[in-house]
């Protein structure tokens, strides 16, 4: 009987205006949920930012690069 691999699940802190929110989830979530708009409007003004990363270092870069495009200069993010 195979076992199903369970999905690696990430944090992320996003840093806004002196406030820190923790968010986790699969990658999945991150990209189609938590964040889908943030990197939808990344993309639509930079079509070199990827609306579904594969890492969790390509997504917290692909957030940032959203937030300068998208001019929310107070908004920035890491992996915890």
């Amino acid at each position: 009987m195979a076992t199903q691999k369970t999905p690696k699940t990430y944090k992320v802190i996003k840093h806004h205006n002196g406030r820190d929110t923790t968010f986790e989830g699969t990658m999945d979530e991150m990209i189609h949920g938590i964040f889908g708009y943030s990197l939808e409007c990344g993309h639509s003004w930079n079509n070199k930012i990827p609306r579904e990363p594969k890492t969790g270092a390509a997504l917290v870069k692909a957030l940032n690069m959203s937030a300068d495009e998208c001019r929310r200069y107070s908004d920035s993010y890491e992996l915890a």
